[in-house]
């Protein structure tokens, strides 16, 4: 590999030029005046930002240079954060810091993602991942990774957020790696790290919302929002009416791909964006990122979206970079954890009558509601026809930070369910044609937690806390006092600490075997599964419901063999009207095959195997 450096250009924040002056640029239309206060030292330098066009304010100064803090004055009375902040050394409120993205030197000028068909992604939380609960402490842990058999690691947001802790989606300042985390080069370290032991890195952003501590944009540029649209988080962004709204979030996508050569990005809850242009603040987003970053490397971005929208994930020969490459189905993890753990509250309620019907309509056509009425969403149609698309466009999980996190305790599905059962429907995930994703931890039933937790001041923690109390209490399962009163506190710091992985627990015999477990079904999935599944069409799947239980499926893949499963995900035995024939790939138990042969499947059994195309 060769050394090389990396810098976005942006129209905004601050951009150290050749001659060694600095250029800062603030877009604030609410303002009528904007000093730059260079601080660090006492009293601190106040410079006169000059008005331009279009609300915005700039200067360019030999006074500032790398390393140097600063803040903008607004009308002579507030501080502010730049919002294109580099760097944040002092948390939200304080001062930025000046950041010159060049001076790093990368060695992984080399470095291509692999193909999207590869794909096995970890999603973890830098703070709770490691004992250091930092970028170097998930540098630490990349062995773990590789030995394992995932090749892509998936960060929870990473971006600036109020306090030391946090899940990420609170960030306020979203060009600024998390100073509890590390530097800006932390960060880069451990990208360059993990591409030198091949595995990808994944960034989640998060474009819907800022968090509620620490945004003050509100005071300079008013209409970055709208009151036209409301997410759950208040007034949404002013995607529609603003040309520096959509830069913003633009910039700040191609701003991770580059400067910090990042392969992907995961966009947060997409559902609550709102735009009314065409193309969509989405589309746009897309195509600029192929058009740049992805034009000579391969990069890859993925959506959280609870409409179950199907058209972003589509190629249009009109516009050929307008697409995302898949979508995470939570579709299909709702149906697995009805048939695992029987729950039927809330969202959960949707998939309630017939979870195996759903479950082979996932992973056969990628959604399970394709225009259905959803009874959780008050009787709304949700979602369009799906299985035009190819399996690899359909993220498939048993965890993630979403699903254990949004419970009163923070429960893992090993709390939950049994372990045939929950081995069953892990075999199921890492050995269907879908990218799978693993949870932190989750490799070998981690016995930790995952709740939710903040560190806010103590009035709006507080807040956090009885908003919490108030959506469980609504949910019988969780309605009963003594289970509310467990409800760790958000703000507590042993809430975020009972959150951190046990790391010592997987030399005990039960963990080491769930570890043994994964690896084997990766390996599995790595000679058999993924040479098959590359430029996979839609519309070659089909299912067979064996009972109310269980399920056969059939998926022709790309060298014309079939991949076939047959799963019983429940409590009694039942028989196969067709024995199985062909490769066994995975059975349940080694001793098992003769009783698959037989053409019975034992409670909470899976077997899945393969015929080779007709010669």
């Amino acid at each position: 590999m060769t050394d090389v450096h990396s810098c976005h250009p942006m129209p905004f924040g601050t951009r150290i030029l050749d001659d060694g002056r600095v250029n800062f640029r603030l877009w604030a239309p609410g303002a009528q005046r904007v000093e730059l206060c260079l601080q660090g030292a006492a009293p601190e330098f106040r410079l006169h930002m000059a008005a331009e066009d279009d609300g915005w304010f700039g200067i360019t100064t030999e006074l500032a240079s790398s390393g140097f803090y600063y803040q903008y004055l607004i009308n002579g009375t507030h501080y502010v954060p730049d919002p294109a902040s580099r760097y944040q050394p002092w948390d939200v409120h304080g001062s930025s810091q000046v950041v010159d993205p060049s001076a790093y030197r990368w060695q992984d000028h080399g470095w291509q993602a692999g193909p999207w068909e590869d794909t096995v992604i970890y999603e973890l939380h830098v703070g709770a991942f490691s004992p250091e609960g930092t970028f170097a402490g998930v540098k630490n842990r990349l062995d773990h990774l590789v030995d394992l058999g995932v090749t892509a690691i998936q960060l929870m947001p990473v971006a600036e957020f109020a306090g030391q802790r946090n899940w990420g989606y609170d960030g306020v300042l979203p060009f600024a790696p998390d100073s509890s985390y590390g530097t800006p080069d932390d960060l880069k370290d451990l990208i360059a790290a993990a591409h030198g032991k091949g595995l990808m890195v994944f960034n989640d952003v998060v474009y819907n919302h800022f968090g509620p501590e620490g945004n003050y944009l509100r005071q300079y540029a008013p209409n970055f929002f709208t009151h036209r649209f409301l997410t759950p988080w208040g007034d949404a962004f002013n995607f529609s009416g603003s040309r520096w709204v959509r830069q913003y979030f633009i910039h700040n996508a191609l701003y991770w791909l580059e400067e910090y050569h990042f392969d992907g990005l995961r966009l947060d809850a997409v559902h609550a964006i709102f735009d009314d242009n065409s193309p969509g603040i989405l589309e746009e987003l897309a195509e600029t990122v192929r058009q740049w970053p992805g034009f000579d490397r391969q990069v890859y971005l993925m959506l959280e979206n609870d409409n179950n929208a199907p058209q972003y994930l589509r190629h249009d020969p009109a516009h050929p970079r307008r697409f995302f490459d898949a979508q995470w189905n939570d579709d299909l993890h709702h149906a697995l954890h009805v048939l695992l753990t029987g729950e039927t509250f809330g969202y959960y309620r949707d998939y309630g009558q017939q979870p195996m019907r759903h479950l082979g309509r996932c992973l056969t056509e990628g959604f399970a509601y394709q225009g259905e009425k959803s009874a959780y969403r008050q009787g709304r149609p949700r979602g369009k026809p799906s299985s035009d698309l190819p399996p690899t466009a359909f993220i498939s999980f048993l965890q993630n930070h979403d699903m254990v996190g949004n419970r009163p305790l923070g429960e893992r599905i090993t709390d939950l369910s049994i372990p045939e059962a929950v081995r069953a429907a892990t075999a199921l995930l890492l050995l269907a044609p879908f990218p799978p994703l693993l949870f932190m931890g989750q490799e070998w039933a981690c016995s930790s937690p995952f709740p939710y937790f903040v560190d806010f001041p103590e009035e709006l923690a507080e807040q956090v806390a009885a908003g919490r109390r108030r959506e469980f209490s609504g949910f019988p399962a969780f309605a009963d006092d003594e289970v509310l009163s467990q409800m760790p506190l958000p703000g507590a710091p042993q809430t975020f600490q009972s959150a951190k992985l046990f790391w010592e627990e997987i030399e005990l015999p039960h963990h080491r075997h769930w570890l043994e477990f994964h690896r084997e079904l990766l390996r599995i999935r790595k000679r058999e599964i993924i040479p098959r599944i590359g430029n996979l069409g839609g519309g070659q799947a089909g299912f067979r419901l064996l009972g109310d239980r269980a399920i056969h499926v059939r998926w022709r893949l790309n060298d014309g063999s079939v991949l076939l499963l047959n799963a019983n995900l429940g409590r009694e035995p039942i028989s196969l009207d067709h024995p199985p024939e062909g490769q066994i790939l995975y059975a349940s138990a080694g001793d098992l095959q003769d009783e698959f042969r037989l053409g019975r499947l034992s409670p909470w059994s899976v077997l899945i195997y393969l015929e080779e195309p007709q010669s």
